[in-house]
């Protein structure tokens, strides 16, 4: 059986090709009883159209590109979760483009303008440079940044400084006074939020008097058995931290297990609080702070589209708040029934 064509479909419809392709196009120029007509024979025959010329006709290519650094970070999942809820349904197709080196990004940010690869561009959990930004705005092609910063382009961002501070003000609250903090490298291009939520780390000592110790800070690759290598020297150090705050909920889980081979007890003597709220600190009974990463994908992908029709005068940012969620890893300090 022959495939249908956009001649059959006008036939049947009893109008010429032209009107047909007005109507899978969307344009204005053809009555409500013609489209209807059109509609009707296009339903009758099954016609599915060619995308690849719909896309040429409309000067579009109908696809958004998101950019994102290790696509099986779990909070990086969430957050694409949440643009495909968007996506879904909009027309648009979704291109992902996978960063795991510096060099990348300025490939991808200067090839994706110039091939004409996506009408709309996500960079998630990742700051473009200011070089990146000059060519996405020559390029004239709308981008919004989710999980990073940039003046000028629009953004939603989770305010990190306020959510390390918010960590740490939970331990400082339950007394604890010897907080360590395990983090991703500092100078990790990919990731400015470790800077972020190291401040507001430091923020919170320094409010309660208590000054930074270096040793108390432990930086290295992202996972969780490094946080677990972490969590095992800052541990054994002859005054170990009472409780820990850990950059993520991946790597509180290595503090977890740090803690249960050295026979520390949690949350008796040690606390540990996390942050991202993910799948998996639920089941663990993990407290952390919950930063809204499904929320966040599907608002910048919102904002991301209103830009695409409407393009704004100046740069949007939407904050979104984070959250203590206690669980069962985190108690008020008593050194009368810590067993070091």
């Amino acid at each position: 059986m022959s495939s249908v064509t956009i001649r059959d479909v006008a036939k049947k419809a009893g109008v010429g090709v032209g009107t047909v392709s007005r109507v899978l196009n969307d344009r204005n120029a053809v009555s409500e009883a013609t489209r209807q007509k059109v509609l009707a024979a296009i339903d009758a025959l099954e016609y599915t159209p060619n995308l690849a010329a719909r896309r040429l006709s409309r000067g579009k290519m109908m696809a958004i590109g998101v950019i994102v650094p290790y696509f099986t970070n779990p909070s990086v999942v969430r957050r694409l979760q949440g643009v495909v809820s968007v996506v879904t349904g909009s027309g648009y197709d979704l291109v992902l483009f996978d960063i795991e080196k510096v060099e990348q990004r300025a490939d991808f940010v200067r090839n994706i303008p110039r091939r004409q690869l996506v009408d709309g561009l996500l960079i998630v959990s990742l700051n473009p440079t200011d070089e990146d930004v000059e060519e996405l705005l020559q390029a004239n092609l709308p981008t919004v940044l989710v999980d990073a910063n940039h003046p000028e382009l629009s953004r939603v961002r989770v305010d990190n400084v306020f959510g390390g501070y918010q960590a740490t003000r939970h331990l400082l609250d339950l007394g604890h006074r010897r907080i360590g903090y395990i983090s991703d490298f500092l100078n990790d291009p990919f990731n400015s939020p470790v800077r972020d939520r190291l401040q507001g780390y430091q923020q919170a000592l320094t409010e309660a008097g208590i000054a930074f110790c270096s040793d108390y800070h432990q930086q290295g690759v992202h996972s969780r058995q490094q946080a677990r290598l972490m969590a095992l020297d800052m541990l054994q150090l002859p005054d170990p931290p009472t409780a820990v705050f850990a950059y993520s909920d991946t790597q509180a889980v290595g503090v977890l297990e740090a803690a249960r081979e050295l026979g520390r007890r949690v949350p008796q003597d040690l606390s540990i609080i996390g942050f991202d709220n993910i799948e998996a600190a639920e089941y663990l009974h993990l407290t952390t702070v919950q930063q809204g990463l499904y929320d966040s994908g599907a608002k910048g992908c919102q904002l991301l589209l209103t830009e695409m029709l409407d393009p704004p005068a100046s740069a949007t940012e939407i904050l979104l708040p984070t959250r203590i969620v206690m669980r069962q890893t985190t108690a008020v300090y008593d050194n009368t029934t810590r067993q070091v």
